[in-house]
């Protein structure tokens, strides 16, 4: 079988790029590798929810960014804090944002819920935005539910820092535990 020029280039061209996406992977975090490398965790419940656009002259126009105010307590020492924490993707109205694969569920997000988020501080999100990330994207928050005996966190399954749903009790053991390494 011959091939043409053009065709071996695009035969080519396309083993060059199946090669480069099988190389890229998710990253996979248990709890200890969550813990280690994120600035902190929270319990709390989201207050507040602004979607905000930018235009950069070096990253590009139309970059939208949500931000989840949550309220609540510090995994790590219990400490009452208020966090603004920040992903990419996100509608400031029905015609003007961008869907991100990545980012948390449009149900995990709403004002009211309450989640268990891990973040990291980030110097530039994109377009110059410095912000505490939500680490590992909709990776990174967990939403919680009541049962009879405790707060329990919702597992995400196998690769998730939360793999299995816990309760929040044994969660805060765990996570104070880990800091403390």
């Amino acid at each position: 079988m011959k091939l043409s020029p053009t065709a071996l280039s695009m035969s080519v061209a396309a083993l060059l790029a199946a090669g480069s996406l099988a190389s890229a992977q998710i990253e996979r975090l248990d709890l200890a590798q969550m813990v280690s490398k994120t600035d902190n965790s929270l319990v709390g419940t989201i207050v507040g929810k602004e979607v905000i656009r930018i235009d950069h002259p070096i990253d590009g126009p139309e970059l939208y960014f949500t931000t989840l105010t949550v309220q609540g307590n510090s995994l790590k020492d219990g400490q009452a804090i208020t966090v603004d924490i920040t992903f990419p993707g996100g509608f400031v109205d029905t015609e003007h944002g961008v869907y991100n694969s990545e980012a948390p569920s449009a149900d995990d997000i709403k004002t009211g819920n309450r989640v268990v988020a891990f973040y990291k501080w980030s110097e530039n999100m994109g377009g110059d935005l410095s912000a505490n990330a939500l680490y590992a994207s909709h990776g990174g928050l967990y939403r919680t539910f009541d049962n009879r005996k405790d707060v329990v966190v919702q597992g995400r399954g196998e690769g998730y820092a939360i793999s299995a749903n816990v309760s929040l009790t044994q969660l805060k053991q765990d996570v104070q535990r880990l800091a403390k390494k």
